[in-house]
């Protein structure tokens, strides 16, 4: 993989990033992932017990994580920077201050303009990965001068937007439009996946939902077991008036959905949202009562395993899968 343009820009062995997710990846599963090979990613409330409305404390607590992420490897890493909007862009503010003061080797940067922190955190020397929705959104990032973008299909767990744009129509659509490295995500969770992404255009891999059912991952265990208990249809697309998010399906999706049909207002939607939000469930453990962001991939999750021995199987089942499509494409010569 040594051509490969993401490992040549980010100094990694595989083209696999793990996704930042809220609660979820904190030093340790970071660690784990950049030191077999790919790239680890600090997420936001990282190492939290509590949710803390308290900026300084925010930027501490991510200050905190790099110095236990560089414990653990001295492998690259990356730390998510959700931008966010208006008030909201306090925190963010001070998460770039602590990566530009830490010299972190990459920021992902989501939620929010290209151009608010590219420059600042580029003349860090910081490697800015930017996540965008469409092809339109991945050139006004390369315009910003940002070093790669990332695409999520619709498939993908979490927060997004209103497009529903699938991974499989969005990353060549990407790829096309910049000449800037791109990196794919969104129903991706084995070698299929990988390859697929890479046939499609993309240069390295984004997974978010697989390498929550790990070891490492700070997901609580009821959440891991019943992702790893999923089957089929077993995520749905919930409407949050300003954007959308993919959730694994249960109680709370189900109240939600039901209360939005019924006419709440936007007032009681939130206090339901901030009252089964994340935190309920990945750090309390209210996997059936509260929301949990997850792609469409949980379907094809089966295990929990420790994040360097997911690594291993998922390069062992790409050198399997290219054998066999290396087959069957020369069947058509």
């Amino acid at each position: 993989m040594g051509q490969n343009r993401i490992c040549s820009l980010l100094g990694i062995r595989y083209p696999i990033i793990q996704a930042p997710m809220n609660w979820v990846s904190g030093a340790a599963l970071t660690a784990a992932v950049s030191e077999a090979g790919g790239m680890g990613t600090i997420g936001p409330n990282a190492g939290a017990n509590k949710i803390n409305p308290d900026v300084e404390a925010t930027g501490e607590l991510v200050r905190k994580q790099i110095g236990k992420v560089r414990e653990l490897t001295n492998k690259p890493f990356a730390v998510n920077v959700v931008v966010g909007f208006g008030e909201d862009t306090k925190y963010s503010k001070k998460i770039v201050e602590v990566l530009v003061e830490e010299k972190v080797p990459a920021a992902i940067v989501s939620v929010g303009r290209p151009d608010t922190y590219t420059q600042t955190l580029k003349n860090a020397g910081i490697k800015v990965l930017h996540a965008i929705s469409t092809a339109r959104h991945a050139q006004k990032a390369r315009d910003a001068g940002v070093d790669a973008v990332i695409c999520e299909g619709f498939e993908a767990g979490g927060h997004k937007g209103f497009t529903e744009l699938t991974t499989f129509v969005l990353t060549p659509m990407v790829a096309d439009a910049v000449d800037i490295p791109v990196v794919t995500g969104g129903g991706i969770g084995d070698g299929r996946g990988i390859l697929a992404a890479l046939a499609l255009g993309a240069d390295g891999i984004y997974m978010g939902s697989r390498f929550m059912a790990t070891l490492e991952s700070e997901s609580h265990d009821k959440v891991k077991q019943a992702i790893a208990a999923a089957k089929d249809v077993c995520t749905v697309s919930v409407s949050k008036e300003f954007m959308l998010a993919r959730d694994l399906a249960n109680k709370f999706t189900e109240q939600f959905q039901e209360m939005r049909k019924s006419g709440a207002s936007t007032q009681e939607l939130i206090a339901f949202l901030e009252e089964h939000g994340q935190y309920q469930s990945q750090h309390l453990g209210l996997a059936e009562d509260a929301e949990i962001c997850c792609g469409q991939v949980a379907g094809l999750i089966h295990d929990i395993p420790p994040a360097a021995q997911l690594m291993e199987k998922l390069l062992s089942d790409i050198q399997k899968r290219f054998s066999h499509l290396e087959q069957q494409v020369n069947n058509f010569f």
